[in-house]
């Protein structure tokens, strides 16, 4: 069994898609140190040549892990080397649909990513909506979130929050559960009650909101067990008794988080159609 491998991502593109594939077949083998390398907008013939050329030095016959997501299939093949391990994540995938079609794809680098101005617009639009009410700020303004998210700090109230508005287009909004908030849990305030179908409950374990907290402030009272034992228990408590759904972030990333949210009030995973 290999102990490290190099990997690395090839793409006419921005190497988003094949670099997230890639790392999800390579978590199955958690034993082994990926040593990870990306090559996004690889679009010329002498690109490609120096850039195999690179990879087959460094290699050194350890026989490299290149996925690849070009297009084009005169630049496809030059990765296609006896001396790496060649995954082409379009390969085959792409003929077979054109197939069941009966059609020919357009075959157009980055073609997925166009949008148009009215979806681009609306996604700015939930970007500063994001922005202008993290952390509690704009209460009064709830009435237009489409996904309001509670939480103690360090529950990744905010990064999740981000997410949904950055790539889901979701006008998000995140409340902090503070120790003084926590205190009066048979009450949440007039402005969650409002969109309480839209409101979506965080926690965590609290060994690991202690060990998020003791990064930021070490030896401190915030940062105990014992507190953040208890400020996990109340704010599943205000959860449970305003029914409001729960999602823990323990151990997640921070895009199935999103995709649970979105599961748990039933709005879809992707709100825009990124094709023109």
């Amino acid at each position: 069994m290999w102990k490290s491998k190099d990997v690395y991502y090839i793409s006419d593109s921005t190497g988003i898609l094949v670099t997230n594939l890639g790392q999800a077949l390579t978590c199955q083998f958690p034993e082994i140190n990926f040593i990870e390398e990306s090559y996004p907008f690889v679009r010329t013939i002498p690109e490609a040549k120096k850039i195999q050329a690179t990879i087959l030095k460094r290699s050194a016959g350890r026989r490299p892990l290149v996925f690849i997501s070009i297009l084009d299939p005169k630049i496809r093949e030059i990765f296609d080397n006896p001396e790496v391990e060649f995954f082409d994540i379009f390969g085959s995938l792409l003929d077979n649909l054109e197939h069941s079609l009966e059609t020919k794809a357009l075959r157009e680098p980055g073609f997925s990513h166009h949008t148009d101005n009215l979806d681009m617009n609306k996604r700015v639009e939930a970007i500063h909506y994001c922005l202008d009410h993290d952390d509690g700020t704009k209460t009064d303004e709830y009435d237009e979130a489409e996904i309001v998210l509670l939480g103690v700090s360090r529950s990744g109230k905010t990064p999740v929050s981000v997410y949904l508005a950055t790539q889901m287009g979701y006008k998000s909004a995140n409340f902090p559960l503070t120790s003084e908030y926590l205190q009066q849990y048979n009450k949440i305030s007039h402005s969650l009650k409002a969109v309480i179908k839209r409101v979506v409950g965080l926690t965590t374990s609290p060994q690991f909101l202690h060990s998020m907290r003791e990064k930021r402030y070490p030896g401190s009272t915030y940062a105990s067990l014992a507190t953040c034992r208890t400020e996990i228990n109340q704010a599943e408590q205000i959860y449970h008794r305003h029914s409001i759904p729960i999602i823990s972030t323990h151990g997640k990333s921070i895009e199935e988080i999103a995709t649970q949210i979105c599961q748990v009030i039933d709005l879809p995973k992707k709100k825009f159609n990124l094709r023109p």
